[in-house]
């Protein structure tokens, strides 16, 4: 799963509420079926084949050359007949991947059985109140809400299950019922769970992402009729590696750097520990730059997966490397985010204008891939590899087929710009141009000149030179608006040092992610499939995506933070204050 960053139903027999089952919920699935086969005919293309809400019409004309799904001619699809009366559990369903995997599922086959969600929460009211916010009210929804339109939550609390739990506990935190219930009906368990934050408490870390999938597993490994264990994890995983990086497991946590780690010793090392928030942060970034890891958060996402390729015994297991997951490119539709992601705060930061320069190679590789493509992927992957023992490892990337530089995402980026600008404090259009510097001598000076400078500059002396992260601000004897500009430019190179430290271990990345396994998978797609759960990631056009898709839909999702018109002080402001009267 892609790391992220911020810049600025529910069925309950133990509970006794919903639905009871038995009879009463056979009626209402007939009576479902029965709505969408009469009522929404000319949107049929668009589960079945996700075309989105803009292509209605078209599809409505072809629509009887497609029959709904299930239909003879729809038999030889391999993803929907496999889809279609599972059972399956999946983690991190209210994030932003697992979100778009539920709802591809229940768009493109609304005859699966169950989609059992393990929420965090401690009760099951609270879960499905968190499926009711989280899922059943959120956008990404909007074609299934359409579909059914009164229908709509009838049927999403028919097919979704909220249970409350916990990765990081064993047997998932479950109560009994609960339990007893999964193990003896679940075929599927998807891990999508993790902690994305690069600078995340070492504890919290080892526990989300490196013993939670563990517990998810041993729970998997009890399960009556599983045919499949599949977890995402990430491309990073495979650390600070130069060249092709092939698709295998990591059978143990050795890069030929540093010795040879004990996971098993690493978790025991924070069990006790006795340290502040920050002093746990501060040791999960040692560790994993000790050991060959970028961060924290891809370090022990690492770790996570050597546990489960080692404690798998005969259970199926599919391990899916997404690298930099962004916004949707088609489907439901495109430009669909949840929060930031990666690359968006520098892109965000960019558009208001707050972003001149940084620190990157402008010529490396950013591997970004849509969200879309990724769940696609995850979903021909479950229906190849189910019921068939072994480990099957697939990165989903573009760095060797496709790739995106930081120049050309600058570029685009800055098209976007010039032609839908953010307007300033004074009304007029943002305009600044980002240079981006491979040298940290050349950097350091940039950000001296543009940041620190402009708001040092105070009488009597022409520079107040402190510290150039000392950011100490001057007293102006312009207007309070050129105060309060000094000070948020202030603040803005703090969060710029924040950033550069974040991403500097990829905006130098030299590694490039081998998909032969995910070639090879798409290859082995039939047409109409390749329609409707496509990821032919060479055929991305980086332009029209970044400029047309997921910088607007970027900017829909970040309103509030676009409306904030606030301008970087500039040193000709800065000395124009000195001497106003």
């Amino acid at each position: 799963m892609a790391p992220s960053l911020s810049f600025e139903a529910a069925i309950y027999r133990s509970a006794g509420s919903g639905s009871s089952g038995g009879r009463n919920s056979i009626a209402c699935s007939s009576r479902l079926e029965t709505h969408r086969v009469s009522s929404t005919r000319r949107r049929a293309l668009c589960c079945a084949l996700d075309i989105t809400r803009d292509n209605v019409a078209t599809a409505a004309a072809t629509a009887t050359a497609f029959p709904r799904i299930g239909h003879v001619e729809q038999q030889r699809l391999g993803i929907l007949p496999f889809l279609e009366n599972k059972r399956i559990l999946i983690t991190g369903a209210t994030g932003f991947l697992g979100k778009v995997l539920v709802e591809k599922i229940l768009r493109a086959q609304p005859k699966v059985s169950k989609i059992y969600l393990l929420v965090h929460a401690d009760s099951h009211e609270k879960a499905r109140q968190r499926l009711e916010k989280d899922i059943l009210e959120s956008r990404l929804f909007e074609l299934i809400r359409e579909e059914y339109g009164a229908d709509y939550r009838q049927f999403m609390l028919e097919k979704l299950v909220a249970i409350p739990g916990s990765v990081e506990k064993n047997d998932l935190g479950l109560e009994k019922h609960t339990k007893e219930q999964l193990l003896s009906q679940l075929d599927v368990v998807v891990n999508s769970a993790a902690t994305t934050k690069f600078f995340e408490r070492y504890d919290v870390a080892l526990a989300v992402n490196t013993k939670g999938p563990l517990n998810l597993l041993e729970f998997a490994k009890k399960c009556s009729r599983l045919q499949l264990f599949l977890h995402v994890s990430t491309a990073y995983s495979n650390g600070l590696r130069q060249g092709r990086i092939l698709e295998k497991p990591l059978a143990s946590m050795s890069n030929g750097i540093a010795p040879p780690l004990d996971v098993w010793k690493e978790i025991d090392s924070v069990r006790n520990i006795k340290a502040t928030s920050e002093e746990l942060k501060e040791l999960g970034m040692q560790r994993a730059q000790l050991h060959g890891w970028q961060d924290t958060y891809v370090f022990t996402k690492a770790m996570g997966e050597t546990l489960v390729t080692q404690s798998r015994g005969d259970v199926p297991v599919v391990i899916l490397r997404p690298s930099v997951v962004e916004g949707t490119s088609a489907q439901p539709f495109g430009g669909w985010i949840q929060g930031t992601r990666m690359m968006d705060p520098m892109l965000l930061a960019y558009g208001l204008g707050h972003l001149t320069g940084f620190y990157a190679d402008p010529d490396c590789v950013l591997d970004v891939i849509p969200a879309d493509m990724v769940v696609n992927s995850l979903l021909a992957a479950m229906s190849v590899h189910a019921g068939r023992p072994g480990l099957s490892v697939y990165h989903v990337g573009s760095s060797t087929v496709n790739p995106l530089t930081f120049r050309e995402l600058a570029a685009c980026t800055e098209e976007y710009f010039q032609s839908n600008p953010v307007l300033d404090e004074r009304g007029n259009p943002v305009e600044r141009r980002m240079t981006f510097y491979d040298n940290k001598l050349a950097f350091s000076v940039h950000k001296f000149l543009c940041y620190s400078l402009p708001i040092h500059v105070r009488p009597p002396n022409f520079l107040a030179l402190n510290s150039c992260y000392s950011f100490q601000v001057a007293r102006l004897s312009g207007s309070r608006k050129l105060q309060n500009s000094a000070k948020r430019t202030a603040i803005l190179a703090e969060r710029l040092d924040q950033l550069v430290e974040t991403y500097s271990a990829y905006t130098f990345y030299k590694g490039r992610f081998d998909i032969t396994n995910t070639k090879t998978l798409y290859e082995q797609m039939l047409p109409e499939e390749k329609e409707g759960f496509g990821f032919d990631i060479g055929s991305i056009r980086w332009n029209e995506y970044i400029t047309n898709v997921h910088l607007p839909g970027l900017r829909k999702n970040n309103r509030s933070t676009f409306n904030t018109k606030f301008r970087l002080i500039t040193m000709k402001e800065s000395i124009q204050g000195l001497f106003a009267v």
